[in-house]
């Protein structure tokens, strides 16, 4: 009888240590998740500086405001995409669709405006069906990774090749559709405050995506659920929403990109965020953003981007070889994400 009430005064035990520590998980979030976020980035300002000083000096040009504007623009894709990339990865999951969802929501939108091939212009309407289409795939992605378990990194590469299939076939084999309407073309590039439009865009999406994970619920759920899933379960928070949210938001966003990346070309393409995919993921690992989940933010994947554009950008105007750039940015690259990987590589983990 005694070890019956002992057994079950254990599992009572155990019961509110699990209760118990989860709440502390939700305390931690709301109080000093903008400090951890802070805690590692000095590191990488302090690498992005001496990128600038020792490309400056070897071209001066690169210090020039010519070349920050571009390299501004170059990033304000990027910069969009990876906070989509960044709340799957906290949750611990991986997302490899954006550049699939980009080319499909990227033709949708030059079909539907001012175009070389279709007499048609929807206007706002373009806007709102290429973004949902972009919300839509996104959200597929998410049902599909919460209520059938599929591995992040299986669903969210067939999401690619599902995006890229739709984006070639609203390609088709007709002429090239560029946009005929030079007031959208030049968006992009002409300057407010003296930076870029894009740069503004990406602007908004990186601090609308850091106030989610600071001051929301759902953004407060993504950590959690990287923190540790069944805790979060066993808190009554609603795992499978905060996971569909997130790869929702993740289409969303790269549908947002795919359009951005559409007016600075000019012109649709099925393949628009080509090479995309190995910037943003390795930018947010690069800026600490664990791929174990739970740990990391926007402010470091900012940085992260901000590292490689530079990084590229510096390369090419200190002359580096076209045949060698690929090889010296990839060397970088590794050395880059071994060291910060390193140290929680018995953390990490991608198919979660």
């Amino acid at each position: 009888m005694s070890s019956s009430a002992g057994g079950t005064d254990d599992r009572g035990r155990d019961r509110g240590k699990v209760l118990s520590t989860a709440k502390a998980s939700q305390a931690i979030g709301k109080r000093s998740l903008l400090p951890r976020d802070w805690k590692g980035p000095s590191t990488w300002i302090a690498a992005i500086a001496f990128i600038i000083i020792v490309f400056s000096i070897i071209n001066p040009r690169f210090a020039s405001v010519e070349n920050l504007r571009n390299v501004l623009e170059q990033a304000s894709v990027p910069l969009i995409i990876v906070i989509g990339t960044t709340l799957v990865i906290l949750m611990g999951s991986i997302d490899l669709s954006a550049q699939g969802v980009m080319g499909a929501a990227g033709m949708a939108w030059i079909l539907l405006s001012p175009n070389s091939r279709e007499a048609i212009d929807l206007g706002i309407w373009a806007w709102v069906i290429a973004l949902g289409l972009g919300l839509s795939l996104g959200l597929l992605t998410g049902v599909i990774y919460a209520q059938l378990k599929v591995p992040s990194f299986v669903v969210t590469l067939g999401t690619w090749y599902v995006g890229l299939g739709l984006g070639t076939l609203l390609y088709g084999d007709g002429l090239l559709p560029s946009l005929t309407n030079q007031h959208l073309a030049s968006w992009p590039t002409r300057l407010t405050l003296g930076l870029p439009n894009a740069f503004w865009l990406a602007v908004v999406v990186v601090v609308g995506g850091g106030l989610l994970i600071q001051y929301t619920h759902l953004g407060r759920g993504i950590l959690a659920v990287g923190n540790n899933e069944s805790i979060a379960r066993s808190s009554g928070m609603p795992v499978n929403r905060i996971k569909v949210s997130a790869f929702a938001l993740a289409g969303l966003l790269s549908g947002l990109a795919g359009i951005l990346a559409t007016m600075q070309i000019g012109s649709g393409s099925p393949d628009i965020g080509s090479g995309q995919l190995f910037t943003v993921i390795p930018a947010a690992v690069i800026g600490g953003t664990a791929l174990s989940g739970g740990e990391g933010g926007v402010v470091r994947s900012t940085l992260g981007v901000f590292l490689l554009i530079i990084l590229n950008n510096g390369l090419i105007l200190s002359g580096v070889d076209p045949n060698y750039q690929s090889g010296v940015f990839g060397a970088l690259l590794v050395i880059a994400i071994v060291a910060v990987a390193w140290p929680q590589r018995d953390r990490l983990k991608v198919a979660k």
